[in-house]
């Protein structure tokens, strides 16, 4: 199935306005492939460490890290996030210097299959 992935800048050391974007993404993707997705969605080279994490806020202590360190990244999918525990937000992390962060949310579209001849994960809407 297909998810439609909402996701917005939270902030950025360098932000030189808002973003926000929705990327369409199969549920079975992992969450090495949603940061692929986000890094072509904002133009940005890859040239950094990154993280996923839950949590009630961005600055939240109390996190469920996804990154390289655990190695949760490469194998938890959307399907394993989604939905997220009452109370709780999916956050994307880039660059531990600069910290882009994104909030990361599936919108209120529900999931459908894929179209013939597309190609996922796309940028459909910024």
């Amino acid at each position: 199935m297909i998810f439609n992935i909402q996701i917005e800048l939270v902030f950025g050391l360098y932000a030189k306005k808002d973003w926000t974007g929705v990327i369409e993404i199969d549920s079975s993707s992992t969450l090495e492939d949603l940061h692929y997705a986000i890094q072509d969605a904002v133009e940005f080279e890859n040239d950094h460490m990154y993280e996923f994490f839950i949590s009630r806020t961005e600055r939240s202590r109390d996190k469920i890290r996804f990154n390289d360190e655990n190695e949760k990244v490469y194998s938890t999918t959307l399907n394993d996030v989604f939905p997220l525990p009452k109370g709780k937000k999916l956050f994307y992390l880039f660059d531990y210097g600069d910290k882009w962060k994104f909030q990361i949310n599936r919108n209120r579209k529900k999931p459908h299959e894929p179209v013939k001849d597309v190609e996922y994960p796309r940028l459909v809407n910024q």
